[in-house]
């Protein structure tokens, strides 16, 4: 008993603890707190490896894992045993990080109408099979979410004028993942009604894979889809169609000012017939739209396909059609002001109407930068093909990039009292997570050459939102620093003050933006103050990556000023934030097209560039 008790004196002598009425108290954690816990682990790291003099940072310690003790413990070993994946949704959970849930199978039957409000995370598997009739409709479903995934299985197979509609479906949330397989298949007639769908979403995407195979008749309409969206993984259409009979399908304002959306439509409409398709006003005003049309309509009958005003207004985009229309009979297509890029785009034709018969295909208003291989030379016409695209300008030579946001990089000069500035949107777009415990993440693989392994510890199946989400993470995370830079991810707390201070010392101060007030509006600045004097210093920024677990991306580059300044609300002059500023005074290995010089009009080393630390992003600088 007494060697228990020297044993555990000896533990709170080394975490500065003492006992104190019958609690622990010390370390700089309260007495509430479990000295034993990532958190109080965290601030003990703080304290030894970042000089007394600099205050600590409750906002990095905030962003610690939430884990108890013994949770902490449990999920380490499991980790060590490679075991993680069997208890995933519990370790999600508990450690407050960003997952998709596990699906179960659903077998329910549903003979009535019904209709489903304010409803998300569901799997509904042969759900309106072979109904006669009737109609479902679902209103704010996973609407104002922050993770949705939902799976339609077999839904309306071999129904017959049943009528689906999806109303204000997925608005408003991070990350979607919807698939429906096998919707509507061999239905015939009904309406398939998709409005606002997936409207100002961060992340979105939907699969359609044997979607209306074999219908007779049945109509989709897919209305102000994935509006004003943002990086989603994309929209996946594969046999889409297929076998259709008289099947019209309508996307009209789809993917509309979104920022690189992806669609891919694979075997879509093949061996229809009559298969009457619109594409309206698709990808208009989009920021780098990429639409992919596979064996589209191939093989198909008397179809009629019109694509208006399609990316209009976009900025880049790619667009690729591989064997569209191919051996069909008697198909009608037509592209009208078919993309008018605010910047050129491609487009690829790649087997175009090739080995059709008594085709129709017409372009009008059409773009430059277009490659057509192995096309049908018959039965195609071309009007005003080569307009030149436009730029958007100012009238003084500069162009206008709608897609770089006011305000998003300014000059050194705007952080002078009183100037007027706008304040992009410094809102973070993230889904909340935290960091994991060293005990814990040390144990994780995290590597291009481990991803099948990172996969299965977070149920990432093929082709998924979150197989994207990893690639993309580990990808950027590996790739060489630029010029001047030094780089490294970190999962941990722990890990990114060893970085901060492997640059910078062990004397430092992190810095972040308060609040998000004045996003998205014109403010006053405030009293201004350079750190360490406003002279030329290194800093480290750390920005975060979408993953499983909270991971930041910092980097240091050098040549820089920060500076710290109160913003004042634009009409009483009251203050309402306190941003965090970087300004680059070397940009001389940026690259040309760096948005921050379409927004300044200016060119690599000719100007330095400033930009605010956004929500949740950290700024490290040497201590004043």
């Amino acid at each position: 008993m007494l060697k228990q008790f020297l044993l555990l004196q000896s533990l709170l002598f080394l975490f500065n603890v003492v006992i104190v009425g019958g609690r622990l108290i010390g370390g700089g954690f309260s007495a509430e707190e479990n000295p034993f816990t990532p958190k109080a682990s965290l601030v003990r790291y703080w304290n030894k490896e970042i000089r007394s003099e600099s205050p600590r940072s409750e906002f990095l310690i905030s962003k610690a894992s939430p884990l108890n003790a013994v949770d902490s413990a449990t999920f380490s070993k499991l980790a060590s045993t490679n075991s993680l994946p069997t208890r995933l949704p519990d370790f999600c959970s508990a450690a407050n990080l960003f997952c998709f849930p596990d699906l179960d199978a659903s077998l329910e039957k549903h003979d009535d109408d019904v209709k489903f409000s304010v409803y998300d995370q569901k799997n509904f598997t042969n759900y309106g099979n072979a109904r006669a009739g009737g109609a479902d409709s679902f209103k704010n479903y996973s609407k104002d979410n922050n993770v949705v995934t939902d799976s339609f299985r077999r839904y309306s197979r071999n129904a017959a004028g049943h009528d689906d509609k999806f109303t204000v479906y997925g608005e408003n949330s991070n990350v979607v993942e919807e698939n429906f397989n096998s919707y509507g298949t061999s239905g015939t007639g009904g309406v398939g009604d998709f409005t606002n769908y997936q409207n100002n979403v961060n992340n979105p995407t939907s699969r359609f894979t044997a979607y209306s195979d074999g219908g007779n008749g049945r109509s989709q309409t897919f209305k102000t889809y994935t509006h004003e969206a943002n990086a989603g993984n994309g929209q996946s259409f594969t046999s889409y169609g297929k076998n259709g009979n008289g099947a019209p399908n309508e996307f009209a304002s789809y993917g509309v000012s979104s920022n690189v959306i992806g669609s891919g439509f694979t075997n879509y409409g093949e061996n229809g017939n009559a298969a009457n398709d619109s594409f309206t006003s698709y990808g208009s005003d989009g920021n780098v739209p990429q639409n992919n049309f596979k064996n589209y309509g191939s093989s198909g009958n008397a179809a009629v396909d019109t694509f208006a005003n399609y990316r209009d207004k976009a900025n880049v985009g790619d667009d690729s059609f591989s064997s569209y229309a191919k051996d069909s009979n008697s198909q009608k297509v037509n592209f009208v002001n078919y993309g008018q890029s605010f910047n050129p785009g491609s487009e690829t034709f790649t087997g175009y109407g090739k080995g059709a018969e008594g085709n129709k295909i017409s372009f009008k208003t059409y773009t430059p930068n277009s490659t057509f291989k192995d096309y049908s030379k018959n039965g195609v016409a071309f009007a005003k093909y080569n307009v030149s695209t436009t730029a958007n300008s100012l009238g003084d030579g500069k162009t206008v990039n709608k897609w770089i946001e006011p305000g998003k990089f300014f000059r050194e000069s705007a952080l002078k009292e009183g100037t007027v500035i706008p304040m992009p949107n410094i809102k973070d777009k993230m889904p909340k997570r935290s960091f994991l415990p060293r005990s814990i993440i040390s144990k994780l693989p995290f590597a291009t050459s481990k991803l099948g392994e990172i996969k299965k510890i977070f149920h990432a199946g093929e082709n998924s939102t979150m197989e994207g989400i990893i690639t993309d993470a580990v990808t950027e995370c590996e790739r060489p620093p630029s010029v001047g830079e030094t780089k490294r991810c970190v999962g941990s707390a722990e890990d990114m003050i060893d970085f901060a201070t492997s640059v910078l010392g062990r004397s430092v101060v992190l810095r972040t933006t308060e609040n998000v007030a004045g996003s998205k509006q014109k403010v006053v600045v405030g009293k201004v103050n350079g750190i360490n004097g406003g002279k030329l210093t290194k800093a480290v920024s750390c920005h975060q990556s979408l993953y499983p677990y909270l991971l930041y991306y910092c980097h240091s580059v050098p040549k820089v000023r920060v500076y710290e300044a109160d913003l004042l609300e634009l009409n009483s002059k009251t203050k309402i934030n306190h941003g965090i500023a970087i300004c680059h005074m070397d940009t001389s290995s940026w690259g040309p097209t760096h948005g921050a010089f379409i927004a300044l009009g200016s060119k690599p080393g000719q100007i330095e560039v400033c930009h605010w630390i956004f929500e949740n992003d950290m700024n490290w600088a040497i201590a004043d």
